[in-house]
């Protein structure tokens, strides 16, 4: 356990020892933000209006019962149309303010707009702007009774074929960082008639095998899912919260001093659990990104995230050998068929993540060889979970990317 902290102590200290460049736009945008809480008004639609482009606010109630927010943007500020539909899904603890927080030209959201793609951004049940069902109240432990596996047979479907049938187009050009790439596999290898309404899919960060990833707040959950009663009472019972004690003692005493610029790291368990670069992270950013982060997941979400940590298996939720018996017929919950998935799929992965490692992506790779079309290895090493969405090279480092491949199919 010891080595976990150093590693996370060291990562943080050396994370901010550098000056990171200031932008003027963004401190004017936190200025912003900040102003409007006397409204409580920094929702996605206040973030997007206010970099002068269109959104709209689509609501779905799924077959589950919960009602997801999609947000869109019709239109970019170039004029340009393509006739292409673009799906993104956030990752864990996030929401579809991830693919705007950093304003035009620099969003993958905002890019792809003003390439001309129409631009739709899922929610999740149970993060931010998906927090609502028709009967059960987040308050209640019914509520949050799942984990990705049900955003990934219902969830990212069902509002699929919302976009489909608004739009009238037969595919998306799906982009899906961290569990926004779980739970397309989870998707294609459970509904693989799904697989013909994908055009063609990156996948930022991708997450399926875990048991080489280096969390180490996820490597202590997994340590301890076996005691259960005792880890929710440190991660939460149902909606994942933390104990804020639990999360200093992962990331040290030195992080947490008072007046301390990494202080932000006790409280935010989203940094805490993926980890930042040096040279990626824009500080003047920072009040923004913790505006909208982190948006909240059920706690089975992060314990299914473990489970796969001590199985090296990508499979569905493990109830124990009792319910597995009568949930599944077996004592083993059962693995998701990776052969399934057809769609063309990219992975686009770093040798820094702490979440989505070297080995397990190419183990990915291999086990579905239809879809998966190619290995994307970021050219910088040190490039990690997070970086993906707020790093200050995202957008040259990662979403040209993602525009050219979307751009052959």
């Amino acid at each position: 356990m010891h080595c976990f902290l150093l590693l996370l102590s060291f990562a943080v200290l050396g994370g901010f020892a550098a000056t990171v460049p200031v932008v003027s736009n963004e401190e004017a945008l936190t200025e912003a933000l900040f102003d409007s809480d006397v409204d409580g008004n920094y929702t996605v639609e206040y973030l997007i209006e206010s970099n002068g482009y269109p959104v709209e606010t689509h609501q779905i109630t799924n077959s589950d019962g919960y009602i997801l927010t999609i947000h869109r943007i019709p239109k970019g500020i170039t004029g340009k149309s393509n006739g292409k539909v673009a799906y993104l899904q956030h990752g864990i603890l996030s929401s579809s303010a991830d693919w705007v927080v950093q304003g035009p030209g620099k969003s993958l959201g905002y890019i792809l707009a003003d390439e001309g793609y129409d631009v739709w951004m899922g929610n999740a049940r149970g993060n931010s702007w998906s927090r609502n069902h028709t009967t059960l109240s987040p308050d209640g432990a019914e509520f949050w009774q799942f984990s990705w596996h049900q955003i990934g047979v219902v969830d990212i479907p069902e509002m699929i074929d919302y976009v489909l049938a608004h739009t009238g187009v037969d595919g998306v050009y799906y982009a899906g960082h961290s569990q926004g790439s779980t739970s397309y596999f989870v998707m294609l290898s459970s509904l693989p008639e799904y697989n013909s309404k994908i055009k063609v899919q990156t996948s930022l960060a991708p997450i399926a095998f875990m048991n080489h990833m280096t969390s180490p707040l996820l490597q202590i959950i997994s340590f301890w899912t076996g005691a259960l009663d005792t880890l929710t009472s440190l991660i939460g019972m149902n909606e994942f919260l933390p104990n804020t004690d639990f999360i200093k003692f992962i990331v040290g005493d030195d992080v947490c001093k008072e007046d301390s610029i990494t202080q932000f790291l006790c409280t935010n368990t989203l940094f805490a659990i993926c980890g930042f670069s040096r040279k990626q992270m824009n500080t003047t950013l920072l009040p923004v990104i913790t505006k909208y982060a982190p948006a909240g997941s059920s706690t089975k979400q992060m314990l299914h995230y473990a489970q796969e940590i001590r199985s090296a298996k990508f499979r569905q939720y493990d109830f124990g050998m009792i319910d597995n018996l009568k949930k599944y017929g077996s004592v083993n919950p059962p693995n998701y068929d990776l052969k399934k998935i057809t769609a063309p799929t990219f992975l686009i992965y770093s040798k820094n993540d702490w979440l989505s490692a070297e080995k397990d992506v190419d183990r990915l790779c291999t086990g579905m060889p239809t879809a998966c079309k190619g290995k994307i290895l970021m050219s910088d090493f040190q490039f990690n979970h997070l970086d993906y969405m707020y790093g200050i090279d995202a957008a040259s480092l990662v979403y040209n990317k993602v525009i050219s491949l979307f751009a052959r199919y």
